[in-house]
């Protein structure tokens, strides 16, 4: 009786254990569901921001609009250099669009333009067009808890599935516990091979949220090279129309 009671006492503590673990542990996709929301309001996002791409021999800068809604619709404007001025992306769905005033013309990007850089940077039209894709083309796994510029952080590693069509073989993200901020993402190829990292950092408070307000994009191969995209202004959840997400309004938009 003395042992079968010992028995019984023993299988309700493992039970404890297990279920007080399986309390603790976070879930990865909803971490990440709350980091990639952080930059994209509830329903909307509206800022303005200036991308550095920066070269051994030169620097390029740009200042841009952006407008989002949801994880379906974005529209970006570049406002200056002149020359590039009124040059405008739209993001539907999958699909992406280029306005260009110099020759009057809308181009649909094919496929064999989405790994192209965009704008001559380190992001390609790829990434801008599948930056939601975090949550739903991958598989998530938490890797361990490490320290990232006095934050602590969930590493967690994004598997591809099967059927998804991204370029990613594999994507490691620390995401900061406290706030849920991308403080580091490393991108691999289908060889384990990293190609890009990107860094988050500035953090500050901005449209009412704590956010890492620069994007700092460093080739794993390309010595010297490096984008920057710096967040100058945010405003979160104002009321728009799917309709302002138009190829039409791509031409009419300032």
């Amino acid at each position: 009786m003395k042992y079968q009671f010992f028995i019984a006492v023993l299988f309700l503590v493992l039970n404890c254990s297990i279920k007080n673990f399986a309390q603790s542990t976070p879930d990865p996709k909803q971490i990440l569901t709350e980091a990639d929301a952080k930059m994209r309001g509830i329903n909307s996002s509206q800022g303005f921001m200036k991308m550095t791409i920066i070269r051994p021999t030169w620097t390029r800068e740009m200042t841009m609009k952006s407008w989002s809604k949801g994880q379906k619709y974005s529209l970006i404007l570049v406002t200056a250099p002149a020359r590039d001025k009124g040059t405008a992306f739209l993001k539907r769905d999958r699909e992406m669009w280029n306005w260009q005033p110099s020759i009057d013309r809308t181009i649909k990007l094919p496929p064999s333009m989405m790994s192209q850089g965009w704008m001559g940077s380190d992001l390609t039209n790829d990434d801008l067009v599948k930056q939601a894709s975090i949550v739903v083309d991958y598989t998530h796994e938490i890797l361990g808890e490490e320290e990232i510029e006095g934050r602590n952080t969930w590493k967690i590693e994004l598997t591809p599935l099967e059927d998804a069509a991204v370029v990613w073989g594999k994507v490691i993200m620390w995401v900061s516990k406290k706030e849920y901020l991308q403080l580091k993402t490393e991108f691999y190829d289908e060889d384990e091979y990293l190609v890009n990292t990107i860094h988050g950092r500035n953090i500050k408070e901005m449209g009412g949220k704590v956010l890492t307000s620069l994007m700092e994009v460093i080739p794993a191969e390309e010595e010297g090279h490096k984008t920057t995209i710096e967040y100058l202004d945010l405003v979160f959840d104002k009321k728009m129309k799917e309709s302002f997400f138009s190829t039409q309004n791509m031409k009419r938009v300032r």
